[in-house]
């Protein structure tokens, strides 16, 4: 009976180290994902490609780093990951046309490396142009290369 006791009170003790084992790893985790948001400037300092339409610059499965800083202008050929209203998902295309209004307000147009055409028709009804607040982030680094083949 005492050995039952003995070994029931080791048994919670383990389990409670490893719930507080787990909780340390996930806040440290949590932690490290904030200061890459505080780091880089951008919401989302990491992100998963998940289409071909960058190809060959990037394929599905790739890891980007990204950096998101206000006062760098954006500039045609940069790639950008972008948000657009109604749509879940953020997209990662090249910058083509840049748009400067007189009042220095800048508007851009984006497009896949593979696509044929320009994001147009991906935007929200009547959205010709992305501004700065669209952008989710700036590609800075391929952090890890995927692999899209389904072996």
């Amino acid at each position: 009976v005492f050995k039952k006791k003995k070994l029931k009170r080791s048994n919670v003790k383990q389990l409670y180290y490893q719930v507080l084992n787990f909780a340390m790893i996930v806040s440290s985790a949590l932690m490290i994902w904030k200061g890459l948001i505080v780091i880089t400037g951008s919401e989302s300092p990491i992100v998963v490609v998940l289409s071909g339409s960058m190809e060959p610059a990037f394929h599905r499965g790739d890891l980007l780093f990204l950096t998101n800083f206000h006062d760098d202008p954006i500039r045609a050929g940069e790639i950008v990951v972008f948000k657009v209203e109604g749509r879940d998902i953020p997209i990662v295309h090249r910058v083509i046309k840049i748009h400067e209004k007189e009042n220095g307000t800048i508007k851009f147009l984006t497009k896949g490396d593979n696509n044929e055409v320009d994001d147009r028709g991906l935007y929200k009804e009547g959205q010709n142009w992305l501004e700065k607040k669209d952008v989710v982030g700036r590609f800075f680094a391929l952090c890890w290369y995927g692999n899209d083949n389904n072996e």
